[in-house]
């Protein structure tokens, strides 16, 4: 498993991943969306702190030069 994100995308789904947890925790978001939210900021947790993301491998591409 090779790194293909840079750091730049790293810090971005970082960000977005503490955002959704933060609205999902303090509950303006609820129910469904706020549960799909909560997956997605996982994820993106995830991906960011690995800096590897499988979507980019299906489809051959990189954002790290």
């Amino acid at each position: 498993m090779t790194v293909n994100m840079a750091s730049w995308d790293r810090i971005v789904r970082f960000v977005v991943a503490v955002i959704f947890g933060y609205l999902f925790f303090t509950k303006m978001v609820s129910g469904v969306v706020g549960i799909v939210l909560l997956i997605i900021a996982i994820v993106f947790l995830l991906v960011s702190l690995v800096g590897f993301c499988p979507l980019y491998k299906v489809f051959n591409f990189s954002t790290k030069k």
